[in-house]
């Protein structure tokens, strides 16, 4: 009589749910991914109004190799599936006093965009480069897959760690290679794609420098949401069964081994592996009782410090904005004590940094003939901050039209329609994220490597966790590099 099918359970459809999904189909096992939502993708869904699309979440795609691996595991291609292009500029940096910075292409092509900044800074980023390239090798290439649950692992990698000065901020790193402070700015951003703030945000996180300069910034044609139906259709050949708008309300955990989940129509499915793509710190608090976790996950959660909230703005335009790139990022008149009232003052001021994204400039099929489709990103303090949202939401949605109208959209303010936006409180109600965080807990030294949440359960067998809150961290290359954590983790079906 043949072996039954080891069963594997995976909770949320995020990347990092899907991609762990798909891995754990190819070591053989049966697998049921579950989650909370009407769609496929977490918070990369997809909203439609009135013929305008927006993604909802991520749309800088960087380090293609990691989608194209999901595939090439069923010995299957990308290309016959989705279409990731190529952008160039990467991000178009637009600073308060209307001087542009065109990040991306060549190297030639950023030394050039340098000089009419500060010329002695051309050789300083090339050092800035290859002092990234460095972290990278060790950052990404070596630990971005290391399972983490072991502290003897840790005490191995701290010499590299020492040596990297990791303990340093990404913006000292910056600073000590860029003079200019446009550039500075510019150069030290990186940490918000991962919910960071450049100030405390530990050094390792520069290794984005030369993650982008490897591979490049990409757009899937369609958009992200079209990168989950890619996806989606390969788990349904692969014989993967979804339930979508089933949440998980606790784990069946016996003798410290988690068994099976129950679900909130009533279920208890039962599973020989269970993988958590949820929120880590919202699993540790409300998924599992305190008496059936180590030490060390109740300590984590207790003592976390969760990234900044996101405000996101979506709206059409009447007419074409053909001189606004893809990616735009505007910076306000203050950044470090902005930053400081963000993440740790926790208070909405009336300035703001902005993430301006434009898939239209790309995709035209975005938004109805003649129009553009737009979404705009601001940091905002997550919900710890106590900000009445129903009040300052459309507040907020003034200022930022106002700004926008002013400086890079002229005259948005009478092209706007279909508008609509997403506050930190809807990141906790539809995503299940603690404090409506935007990338579950921050990138700090301190929560990183052994002391994230780790991704094999700290206490609880069978019990296997992915994504922005694990180790390595947020980010696409994160999540999907969380699910190759994992790979080395769970064995294969014997």
């Amino acid at each position: 009589m043949p072996k039954p099918s080891q069963k594997a359970i995976v909770i949320g459809a995020g990347f990092g749910g899907i991609s762990s999904a798909l891995r754990l189909r190819a070591k053989g096992y049966d697998v049921h991914l579950i989650d909370q939502c009407k769609s496929l993708g977490g918070r990369a869904e997809v909203f439609e109004v009135n013929g305008f699309k927006h993604d909802a979440g991520p749309t800088v795609l960087t380090a293609p190799f990691l989608f194209e691996e999901l595939f090439q595991l069923f010995n299957k291609k990308i290309d016959d599936y989705i279409k990731l292009i190529p952008l160039n500029p990467w991000y178009r940096f637009v600073f308060v006093d209307g001087r542009q910075f065109d990040y991306g292409g060549t190297v030639e092509d950023t030394l050039s965009e340098i000089e009419k900044f500060s010329p002695l800074d051309k050789q300083n980023y090339l050092r800035l480069v290859k002092a990234s390239e460095e972290i990278f090798k060790v950052g990404f290439e070596e630990l971005s897959t290391t399972p983490f649950h072991k502290f003897s692992t840790m005490l191995s990698t701290l010499p590299h760690l020492i040596r990297l000065k990791a303990y340093q901020s990404v913006w000292s790193f910056v600073c000590a290679h860029l003079k200019n402070k446009y550039l500075r700015e510019a150069f030290s951003i990186q940490p918000l794609l991962v919910g960071g703030n450049p100030f405390d945000t530990t050094s390792i996180y520069s290794l984005i420098h030369f993650l982008e300069r490897k591979w490049g910034i990409h757009f899937a044609l369609g958009g992200t949401g079209q990168l989950v139906k890619a996806l989606e259709t390969l788990m349904t050949e692969e014989g993967i069964k979804t339930s979508l708008e089933t949440k998980i309300t606790s784990l069946k955990i016996a003798n410290r081994r988690c068994t099976g989940v129950f679900t909130d129509k009533g279920e208890l499915l039962e599973a020989d592996i269970v993988v958590s793509n949820a929120d880590p710190a919202f699993l540790y608090k409300h998924m599992i009782k305190p008496d059936q976790q180590a030490l060390s996950a109740r300590i984590k959660s207790k003592n976390a410090k969760f990234s900044m909230g996101l405000y996101v703005l979506y709206f059409g335009t009447t007419r074409k904005y053909d001189d606004v790139v893809h990616h735009t990022i505007w910076l306000g008149k203050r950044y470090k004590d902005l930053l400081n009232d963000i993440f740790n003052k926790q208070i909405l001021t009336d300035d703001f940094s902005l993430y301006l994204h434009r898939p239209t400039a790309t995709d035209p099929s975005f938004a109805p003939e003649g129009c553009d489709s737009f979404y705009v990103l601001a940091p905002v303090p997550n919900t710890q901050g106590k900000i009445d949202w129903a009040k300052e939401g459309p507040k907020l949605r003034d200022r930022i039209v106002k700004t926008l109208s002013e400086t890079i959209l002229p005259n948005l303010n009478e092209t706007i329609t279909n508008d609509f936006f997403k506050t930190p409180e809807d990141f906790e109600k539809n995503y299940s994220s603690l404090h409506g965080a935007g990338f579950s807990i921050a990138p700090l030294l301190r929560q990183s490597a052994w002391f994230r949440f780790h991704n094999k359960a700290e206490g609880i067998e069978n019990l296997y966790l992915c994504g922005a809150g694990t180790h390595p961290g947020a980010g696409l290359p994160g999540v999907l590099s969380s699910a190759k954590v994992l790979d080395k983790l769970i064995p294969k079906v014997a």
